[in-house]
């Protein structure tokens, strides 16, 4: 089973955005089985806080279904042995992350975008309130870490 940890600044917009997504999109191509999936903030700004609402109504406008009960989280050192991909929206959450997990030894750090081969950040709704296109940078990269399993 492959344990993958989506992380945003928040856990309120992006990354729980891509943990229904791939959730949705695993269901769909009947792997549940294959993988567990979560998601987490570098930050505690918004811990214990649902799913922005301009988030959810765009998982509901793409059919995306998401637990309501979703709250923020933030990552932890112990999330480093638990998961085998944590995967970054952004560089700014990279810098974050260095001061909860000093280290990257087992590889397992990723940039959301890389695996469309890209070197560019999913740009945060938060601050552009365009959350279209940042549900397409996130499906896409969804996708395309399907294939390479």
């Amino acid at each position: 089973m492959t344990r993958i940890l989506f992380v945003c600044h928040g856990n309120i917009c992006r990354s729980p955005m891509a943990e229904f997504i791939l959730k949705a999109l695993v269901r769909a191509h009947g792997m549940e089985e294959d993988y567990y999936i979560e998601s987490a903030a570098v930050s505690a700004e918004e811990v214990g806080n649902p799913i922005y609402p301009p988030a959810k109504r765009c998982l509901t406008q793409h059919g995306v279904p998401f637990d309501t009960q979703k709250r923020a989280r933030q990552i932890t050192a112990a999330d480093y042995g638990r998961f085998d991909r944590i995967i970054l929206m952004d560089r700014s959450n990279r810098r974050w992350l260095e001061r909860i997990l000093p280290g990257d030894p087992q590889k397992k750090i990723h940039m959301m975008m890389s695996y469309c081969g890209l070197s560019r950040d999913v740009a945060d709704p938060w601050y552009t309130g365009d959350f279209e296109t940042t549900f397409q940078d996130i499906l896409s990269a969804c996708e395309a870490m399907l294939t390479l399993r």
